[in-house]
């Protein structure tokens, strides 16, 4: 996945954990915020929720395409 996470202070891995995280479990923010503290990653709940909101998009986009190109190829 190319994004573009220029002036960004935290790495690409620990926006798509977060951003992963709420996706796919059902948490809010602050409990997304709970998990990455136990692995000594300090972010905020307003953090989590502006990479929802900048990002998802993004990673939307990415799951059509590759839902698109995939479902041709798909057989029973």
């Amino acid at each position: 996945m190319q994004y573009s996470f220029r002036y960004i202070n935290s790495s690409p891995e620990v926006i798509s954990l977060a951003i992963i995280m709420y996706i796919r479990y059902p948490l809010s923010f602050r409990q997304v915020e709970n998990p990455l503290f136990e692995r000594e990653i300090n972010i905020c709940h307003e953090t989590a929720r502006y990479w929802w909101n900048r990002f998802s998009p993004m990673f939307a986009a990415e799951i059509r395409k590759r839902h698109v190109h995939g479902s041709s190829d798909a057989q029973w």
